[in-house]
């Protein structure tokens, strides 16, 4: 455990106590402070008892008095669609409000060792980029740890040393609100709409992840820069079309004289002043099936290189990594017929990137549908044989499909996988890319990528 500097002696108020909650009350008392917490459910606010904390309802009258922070939760709005009257009345009394991803930041070096930070965000990618980066630099030799969105809460984590790495995800709702973010590398995937409620809107989503280049900025920026977004992002923080400080990840073959890395027909080819100094062919990289995982791959290589790892190296380490669980997850293969589990594709972009990746697929979809439709997943469909839409409202999510798609109406996952089990030919992907939240059936994106994977091995008549 990290323990929080600067608190030491002061009253510090913890708000929501689930993973990310608890683990900073702790960190900050092993730093020395007074910690009072609270949690608008039961279940939260008997296991900070247990552990001794004592519990202050922080949205009574009062309740933040003498109080030098309060800590929150990610999971609890402090702006939209309204902020939790615990913030609100942070606010009225002039008290810091904070995250433990600023908690985090905030306490680095204060022991004399510094480890170097790389901080990754986006809307798409973010997951499979930082896992890969992880993975990258342990196959180098390197000690690195991964934390924050992904794997341990960041303050979970044991203090690091001098020279170590810790390779960080952050959702737009950790970045919005940490009042210290300095990262040695930022990197920012792409952006697509998602979280528009909690945000109010495109612009809101775009501002909280760019606060993480913002709050005094990385050393270096690596930026994918295919939508505008990005573009304007890159444009901003580089002082000249040369400035190294910026890496621009595109799809397309680059222009100018920055430094540059492209995965333009599947080769992934890092650039600058205008030469090509490495390439490497992301087409037969079995962990990274698509375009969307050769853009993550590229900002894995562009933050590796920005840490100082050669380009052999860190091909080695793409070469060997295996994939995450729910991101395009090769489940199973037979008959010439494969099963991949994109669960995590939980919005409209991400369906549509893992729809690009395979030829011929049987798709998997539906769920709790997100704001913003799916019309353009349309552009997609010539690579659909047919879609079998699960969900609650299954029926009203295949006319929001649209024309233009042979489909069927399953409801439920069992039905689905036989279905397009039975359905299936020689060269054909069953593919689950629900493009839908999964509150409607699961508590989380994983059970129902587990789901699938049991549902294929079920049908298969393969043991569990």
């Amino acid at each position: 455990m990290i323990p929080v500097r600067g608190f030491q002696g002061a009253t510090v108020a913890v708000l929501g106590l689930g993973r990310s909650g608890l683990t900073a009350a702790r960190a900050l008392r092993a730093g020395g402070a007074e910690v009072v917490a609270w949690d608008d459910g039961a279940g939260g606010r008997d296991g900070a008892a247990a552990e001794g904390f004592a519990l202050r309802d922080l949205s009574q009258p009062g309740a933040l008095d003498g109080v030098a922070c309060l800590v929150t939760s990610p999971g609890i709005p402090h702006l939209y669609p309204r902020p939790h009257p615990a913030i609100a009345a942070a606010w009225a009394a002039g008290v810091p409000v904070d995250n433990d991803v600023g908690l985090f930041f905030r306490s680095l070096g204060h022991d004399g060792h510094a480890p170097r930070v790389v901080a990754i965000t986006g809307s798409n990618g973010k997951s499979t980029t930082s896992a890969l980066l992880h993975h990258v630099l342990r196959e180098a030799g390197r000690t690195a740890h991964l934390a924050g969105n992904i794997g341990r809460g960041v303050l979970d984590l044991d203090p690091p040393e001098e020279g170590e790495i810790v390779v960080l995800e952050l959702s737009s709702y950790q970045t919005e609100l940490a009042r210290a973010l300095t990262p040695d590398v930022a990197v920012f995937t792409n952006l697509s709409p998602d979280h528009l409620d909690r945000h109010a809107g495109p612009g809101g989503y775009f501002a909280a992840k760019r606060r993480l280049f913002a709050e005094g900025g990385p050393d270096r920026a690596i930026v994918g820069t295919d939508e505008a977004e990005g573009a304007f992002m890159a444009n901003q923080l580089a002082e000249g079309p040369a400035d190294d400080r910026v890496i621009r990840v595109t799809k397309e073959k680059p222009q100018g004289p920055g430094w540059q890395v492209s995965t333009a027909k599947g080769w992934l080819a890092e650039w600058r002043k205008g030469s090509q100094v490495a390439a490497v062919d992301l087409r037969d990289v079995p962990g990274l099936p698509g375009r969307h995982n050769h853009q993550n791959a590229a900002c894995a290589f562009a933050a590796a290189r920005a840490l100082g790892l050669g380009p052999r190296d860190i091909e080695a380490g793409l070469r060997s990594y295996p994939g995450l669980p729910h991101r395009s997850q090769h489940v199973a293969e037979r008959d010439g017929v494969r099963y991949v589990n994109d669960s995590k594709a939980t919005n409209v972009d991400a369906a549509a990137q893992a729809l690009q990746a395979f030829p011929r697929i049987r798709w998997i979809v539906g769920g709790l549908e997100k704001e913003g439709g799916l019309e353009s997943l349309r552009a997609h469909y010539g690579h659909v044989a047919k879609a079998y839409v699960i969900g609650r409202e299954a029926a009203r999510f295949a006319v929001d499909l649209g024309p233009g798609l042979a489909l069927e109406v399953c409801g439920d996952m069992a039905t689905a996988v036989a279905r397009a089990t039975a359905e299936a030919e020689p060269g054909d992907t069953v593919l689950l890319a629900p493009a839908a939240a999964s509150f409607d059936q699961y508590d989380s994106f994983e059970r129902r990528g587990e789901d699938f994977a049991a549902r294929v091995r079920a049908a298969l008549g393969e043991d569990p």
